[in-house]
């Protein structure tokens, strides 16, 4: 089959526009909303699947109302999904969004952060050729050292959260990733030139997203750069590193060299930031291709 397998978090996500950040006990009147399935690795596989990729996705969901709704949402997907289920309460995202598009996020963990070290584990790798994730609990280092042990690359989202004391924790994962996917965030939680201590802990290639700026895709010594396209608005850049590396990674497995696959992927993260939402804004192939084609008129 040759699909890759997204393992990690899914949430129930509501984006809420507002005009400015509410002060003491003052409530703002919200001028746009957004509820949609979110989660890191879930958003990535989602745009992997609208990109053309064949996707299979595993992630843990809870008990709640949230959870159903969540698994309904996701089966209308291109993609295969594997969902386990523990007790309790879905993630949740809250995220407030300014005018200038940049947020400000509340989260509440509940079950759904990461699969259990049972369920990944036991997990069926048969057809699987990549393997990505966030490394979100100890439940990462089970699937990457299977991914390790059996031959299959891997790639790791490298969330602030999931190296809380240090980017030396991740470095047995980090040891032989496929790709690594850095925001400014992560780079500065790392420290110092994040992107040649990654390649010192033993990367293959990394992903630097640069926000307004596009992305860079760093491999042995050589730099492609792409930046997004202009005159597209920018109402809502949740999820949109997501989506950057969803696309990204499907044009790599689709045979397309780092250059196209990037310019690409930032394009289509560029076409989500005009909508509210996550997976919600996510684009078809067929609108990307429609920008292409309005991008060559011009």
């Amino acid at each position: 089959m040759n699909a890759t397998l997204f393992v990690g978090d899914v949430s129930l996500d509501l984006s809420l526009a507002m005009s400015h950040v509410p002060d003491l006990d003052e409530k703002v009147h919200c001028i746009g909303s957004e509820e949609s399935v979110g989660g890191v690795v879930a958003n990535t596989a989602v745009a992997f699947a609208r990109a053309g990729g064949r996707a299979c996705l595993l992630v843990q969901l809870g008990s709640d109302h949230a959870s159903t709704y969540v698994r309904e949402v996701l089966c209308q997907e291109e993609l295969t999904l594997l969902a386990a289920e523990s007790p309790g309460k879905l993630c949740r995202v809250v995220t407030l969004l300014e005018p200038h598009g940049e947020k400000r996020l509340l989260l509440y963990p509940g079950v759904s952060l990461y699969p259990s070290p049972d369920v990944v584990g036991s997990s069926d790798l048969t057809g699987v050729r990549h393997v990505h994730t966030a490394c979100f609990g100890p439940a990462a280092e089970v699937l990457i050292d299977r991914a390790r042990a059996s031959g299959r690359a891997w790639s790791i989202d490298l969330e602030p959260a999931s190296f809380a004391s240090g980017i030396n924790s991740l470095a047995k994962m980090i040891d032989g990733a496929r790709i690594l996917f850095v925001n400014d965030r992560a780079a500065q939680a790392i420290g110092g030139n994040a992107v040649e201590r990654l390649f010192a802990m033993g990367a293959h290639a990394i992903v630097r997203t640069r926000g307004a700026a596009g992305a860079e895709f760093h491999s042995a010594g050589n730099v492609v750069s792409a930046p997004p396209p202009s005159g597209l608005p920018i109402l809502d850049t949740t999820g949109a590193g997501d989506c950057l590396a969803g696309w990204l990674l499907a044009g790599l497995e689709a045979g397309l060299d780092a250059a196209v696959s990037l310019k690409r992927a930032v394009r289509a993260a560029t076409i989500s930031c005009g909508r509210f939402g996550a997976q919600t804004a996510y684009p078809t192939a067929t609108e990307l291709q429609s920008l292409y084609e309005q991008e060559e008129v011009q």
